[in-house]
Formats: structure tokens, sequence, C-alpha cells
């Protein structure tokens, strides 16, 4: 299992270097090359969200992306540091029409409409985006 770790500020510049480091490490792993545009774009939509999360939040702490190679599949989890409340109905902080969780769901929308296998996690130490594609097996050997 090979792992590449990034790690980088919250600024939107940075994010188009986690895309291409994303699609490199999912080339190098086996990730069908017609997928590669959407590990692209899911990746700078999970990591403009944990972007954005931080900057409204005033987090200084970086973006955390990894990079998991595996042997029958590729992962990419990007990490933030901002603290998600319950935003359910009638829950404390849930504002209707609030343009920041509107942005946040479509955000979520968009990387569950690209990724087939999806899992996000949230509390109040942060939130994960943990998303993953098969790999091709190796070729074999000619002799």
């Amino acid at each position: 299992m090979a792992t590449v770790e990034l790690r980088f500020s919250a600024l939107p510049e940075h994010v188009r270097t986690a895309r291409l480091v994303a699609a490199a490490v999912a080339r190098r792993a086996g990730v069908d090359e017609a997928v590669l545009d959407e590990v692209r774009l899911a990746v700078g939509e999970a990591c403009s969200r944990a972007v954005g999360l931080h900057r409204n939040g005033g987090i200084t702490a970086p973006v955390k992306v990894v990079l998991i190679e595996d042997e029958k599949q590729f992962s990419i989890e990007v990490g933030d540091e901002a603290p998600h409340a319950s935003t359910a109905a009638g829950a404390p902080g849930a504002a209707e029409g609030d343009a920041e969780t509107e942005e946040d769901e479509m955000g979520l929308a968009v990387i569950s409409g690209l990724v087939d296998d999806v899992k996000v996690t949230a509390d109040e130490d942060g939130g994960l985006i943990r998303m993953t594609w098969p790999t091709a097996p190796p070729p074999l050997p000619t002799v």
C-alpha cells in the first residue's frame, strides 16, 4: 500500500496543485484514463470546499489530502479542521437558506455525482471526504 500525503495552506490557488498531484498519483495507481477527469474534478471540489470552510471559520491549519494506493482501489481523503455542527432541520446553527450551507451541500452533491464510492464524515473536530475508485490490475509480464 502506497500513500502520498499533501498539506496546503487554505488558499484557493493551491487547489489546482492538489488536483494535479491527485491525477498523477491516480494514473500511477492504475485508475482508468477515462476516469481521471472525474478524479480531478472531485478532488478540486473537495479541496475547494475545505478551503472555503477554513477561510470562513478563520482556521489557519492546513487542508490535508491523503492519496492511498491499495491493491485493487485508489482512495483520496480530503480533510478539514472546521467544526461541523448538526445542520438538521430545527437544530441549532441550521439557518434556512444559509448561503454557505447551500454551497456546501451543492459541493457534496457534485462530488457524489462524480464518484460512485464516497463517504463523508464530520464532527466538531473537522470533516473528511473519502473517495474511492477501482484500479486496473497490473499487466502480466511477457516472456
